[in-house]
């Protein structure tokens, strides 16, 4: 079938790496339900059940043998995908025929197998996350000291560092992988519960032996490598699980929608811009623009990830007694397309991260811009230091100010405060200080000595972990 005529998400077919492509796959989804068939056998078989090593072997020998044609043509006889599942496992398997899905519920496949795809989703997220803090942290670390304009209201502020303002973003996103790593630890198996969660199938099957059902959920659980599982379930495992794992997601959305929207913001005064390929085309019309597309591409797919928690939100409220159904159509949509879109936001970022462009000349002109207003304490404390009275000194430089900035405002011109400063006598005791009270590093506190402390301390210490992930740079197909 041409690919071409039907719609495919742009999620997978523009954006997403190959790994969280394949994760949600449904060669991955099915591999898994036919080894969670063998684990539950291997574990019924060695508690004492009437299974052989022959039909193991038989299992063993066709885990990845799918025959999905045959898949989908069961389904569409029996409207029910997990015994359609069984009948092609059962097909290539004939002497374990009899006991493949024996004693356990759709839901033993399909919630455990969500479950193993939550957590190698996050186990694919957490390094790209670590690599993007890693990339952001050289980043300030190299512009620790770079004295730049800050901005509250997005109105000019006391003056902060390149660097520091990067260790703002970094901080969101420390904070993230926190939360990612405590939303997979906190992760557990939903095991082997029955239809209802109450295991009475399998009591059945061991004969009234409670110790021996434990035993089988322990061993299930541990094969699937996890290391608990959910004590008590319904037919499914809580649907409050997947809220919290959605929501670790939006936040990270929220974070990276946050510094794109920075780094937009600052390609519009000049100050910093995103990496920009040689023959790469900022518009159609206009030859000139060099658009920040991967920060929008961040901020548009960002959008996206943080309104999907709201699926799992409204899921987990309408889930009566034991289980609905209408959970399954809404997480097959909410759960992959939150994971992928995080994947590609992850991979977007980190191109950015490895390439943006510092232009100090235009950083220091629009300090000059600002600078003269903010230096008005220290030519004050100058002057008193001179023998000069606060209160006359107040009222000159308010004048001097003033005038100032209606050339500024009124004419468009330049700040001439300083030069205003240099011309009044009045202020002959600290001319020859003028140079020195307005350097920029003067006022930038201790922000240099905070992104040195932050980065050691806080940083680098959660990122070893992942340290032998650190390497692999990111080419971005635009």
């Amino acid at each position: 079938e041409d690919v071409l005529s039907s719609y495919r998400s742009p999620l997978v077919s523009r954006y997403a790496s190959p790994e969280m492509g394949f994760n949600f796959s449904e060669r991955k989804k099915f591999g898994t339900w036919r080894r969670l068939w063998l684990y539950l056998a291997q574990a019924e078989k060695s508690l004492g059940l009437p299974i052989t090593d022959e039909q193991i072997k038989e299992m063993e020998a066709n885990l990845d043998n799918i025959d999905f044609k045959m898949a989908a043509e069961e389904e569409k006889k029996l409207r029910h995908d997990v015994m359609a599942h069984v009948h092609t496992f059962a097909h290539c398997c004939p002497k374990a025929a009899a006991i493949i899905h024996l004693g356990a519920t759709s839901c033993y496949v399909g919630d455990n197998t969500d479950l193993i795809v939550l957590r190698d989703g996050f186990n694919l997220l957490l390094p790209k996350l670590a690599r993007v803090i890693s990339r952001l942290a050289n980043f300030a670390e190299k512009y620790a000291d770079l004295p730049t304009l800050g901005f509250t209201h997005y109105q000019p502020a006391q003056l902060t560092t390149v660097g520091k303002r990067c260790c703002l973003w970094i901080q969101d996103l420390c904070m993230d992988l926190q939360n990612l790593e405590r939303a997979r630890d906190d992760l557990r198996f939903r095991g082997v519960k029955g239809t209802t969660g109450t295991q009475a199938s399998f009591l059945q099957l061991f004969e009234g032996d409670h110790s021996k059902v434990e035993e089988l959920d322990r061993l299930v659980t541990a094969k699937a490598g996890f290391k608990r599982s959910y004590m008590v379930t319904g037919q499914t495992y809580s649907r409050k699980v997947d809220i919290e794992v959605l929501s670790v997601l939006a936040s990270l959305g929220a974070s990276i929608h946050k510094i794109c929207t920075d780094i937009r913001l600052l390609a519009n005064l000049k100050e910093i811009e995103e990496p920009f390929e040689k023959e790469q085309i900022g518009s159609s019309a206009m030859p000139y623009k060099r658009n920040p597309m991967r920060s929008e591409r961040c901020c548009s797919l960002a959008r996206h990830l943080m309104t999907l928690v709201l699926d799992p939100l409204q899921t987990a409220s309408v889930q009566w007694f034991e289980r609905t159904l209408d959970d399954s159509a809404n997480r097959r949509v909410c759960l992959a397309e939150a994971f992928l879109t995080a994947d590609i936001i992850l991979s977007t970022l980190q191109n950015i991260s490895e390439g943006l462009v510092v232009y100090p000349k235009v950083i220091e002109r629009r300090i000059r811009q600002e600078l003269p207003f903010m230096a008005t304490e220290n030519i004050i404390m100058a002057m008193v230091k001179a023998g000069g009275n606060r209160q006359d000194c107040h009222e000159k430089i308010r004048v001097l100010s003033q005038q100032a900035a209606a050339v500024v405002k009124q004419e468009g011109g330049d700040n001439d405060f300083i030069d205003r400063v240099r011309a009044d006598p009045y202020f002959s005791p600290i001319h020859k200080q003028l140079e020195s009270l307005l350097d920029p590093s003067s006022f930038t506190g201790r922000a240099p000595q905070q992104v040195a402390k932050f980065l050691k301390e806080e940083v680098r210490p959660a990122l070893i972990p992942y340290q032998s992930k650190m390497g692999g740079k990111i080419e971005l197909a635009l």
